[in-house]
């Protein structure tokens, strides 16, 4: 009994996921033992932990029976209650990750050809632009940088700032919200801290509807700004969800893939002199990149009726914890998972992103994202090396590295 109880603390607890090998220790054990783990920590209602590949994909494609609201991550049941006492709900914000269908098919409609590989190829040349800019900071740093809060915390951030048209001046800003949104997410702050960066995102965004409503731009905040469904203007709540998820969810996981991959390479040189001498691999690494970090680290759904997930009886109401840098490593899903490969050729069934109809809608400007930048460092940048111990968020919803000390040489 004790060591269940001490498997469903560390689940819950923010500490396991600033740990890697901890966290994979973890649930490697349980994918072999207890793939859907009935967890009941303290201070936390009880839940299903989901940790195998398959049965991750087989819930997220029955959305019909397993849904997103109203529970969507890990917080809790004081939390939980106190949001319920101040909103009426049990959930933060009624975003697309929190919406089920007919919802969710008409919110994710109003800027699904936005963000669609067509229109993202035409932002390649401003995101190239970026990664130039990015790697000259670089070089202008003298050959010594932490890797993820001077460069990876801020390339994705304004690539978001573009996607929604924010002036650079309010990147700061930005920057401050969604890390402390997301380190309060599932980490020691709890809902006091989620609260006062979602109002102070919404406070600003509030800012941002009146200006494209009387001066409309080609941006995504002129579409949420203006967007309608069935002739009716969406919510405010509904709104100020979509900017959140858009500039937050879109930033912070992407520097955590970054600065994940760019450890990655340095621990693992044959990979790295792989990319190095085959550039045109780059973009099949970035899936491992991503595979690899897996930033966002889980998702809830709620079972409608009573069934059976990998022969466990889930009885309708029950919560499952989809729980994706398990599934990622999964013995049964990918060959040698825990081996770091550049050039793997199933590095592309990872679950980083979801899965089914709620599969991540910026996914395609993600990737390109973190190509065009490590195409632009690897051309420009050599003898990359840590320069210190690397440190990552510890926090159960949205983590990767905080800090990531590295020394380099220009190439000339």
């Amino acid at each position: 009994m004790s060591d269940t109880l001490n498997i469903d603390e560390a689940i819950v607890d923010p500490k396991t996921y600033g740990d890697e090998h901890a966290y994979h220790r973890i649930f490697a054990a349980l994918r072999r033992d207890d793939p859907v783990h009935w967890a009941a920590p303290r201070d936390y209602r009880p839940f299903w932990a989901v940790t195998r590949h398959a049965d991750i994909m087989a819930v997220e494609l029955n959305a019909a029976n397993f849904l997103n609201d109203p529970r969507q991550f890990l917080v809790t049941a004081k939390d939980e209650e106190l949001l319920f006492e101040q909103t009426g709900s049990r959930k933060f914000a009624d975003n697309l990750v929190a919406m089920d269908d007919p919802k969710h098919r008409a919110y994710r409609a109003l800027t699904a050809a936005w963000f669609g590989a067509k229109s993202i190829k035409g932002l390649e040349g401003e995101i190239a632009a970026l990664a130039r800019e990015t790697v000259d900071k670089m070089v202008d740093m003298g050959g010594a940088c932490d890797f993820a809060a001077e460069i990876a915390a801020w390339f994705p951030l304004r690539t978001i700032m573009i996607v929604l048209g924010v002036p650079r001046a309010d990147e700061p800003l930005m920057l401050e919200l969604s890390q402390k949104l997301f380190g309060a997410v599932g980490g020691l702050e709890g809902m006091a801290g989620m609260v006062d960066a979602f109002n102070a995102f919404n406070a600003y965004f509030a800012t941002v509807t009146a200006d494209r409503r009387a001066n409309p731009r080609d941006d995504v905040a002129t579409i949420l700004a203006t967007a309608t469904i069935n002739g009716e203007p969406i919510g405010e709540a509904e709104r100020n969800a979509y900017y959140l998820i858009v500039a937050a969810a879109g930033h912070d996981t992407t520097s955590s893939s970054i600065s994940g991959g760019l450890l990655a390479l340095i621990q693992n040189p044959a990979e790295m002199a792989k990319l190095r001498a085959d550039p045109s691999l780059v973009a099949k690494a970035v899936d491992e990149f991503i595979r690899w970090t897996t930033p966002v680290k889980h998702f809830f759904r709620t079972a409608v009726n009573d069934c059976e997930v990998a022969g466990r009886q889930v009885r309708a109401g029950d919560s499952l914890m989809m729980c994706y840098p398990s599934g990622n490593r999964d013995e049964a899903a990918f060959v040698d998972p825990f081996a770091f490969r550049v050039d793997r050729p199933d590095a592309k069934k990872h679950l980083a992103f979801g899965y089914g109809p709620h599969l991540c809608l910026g996914n395609a400007l993600a990737k390109l994202e973190i190509r065009l930048l490590f195409t632009e460092l690897l051309a420009r940048i050599d003898d990359i090396q840590l320069a210190g111990d690397p440190a990552w968020v510890e926090a159960s919803f949205v983590s990767g590295l905080k800090r990531l000390p590295i020394t380099y040489a220009v190439k000339r």
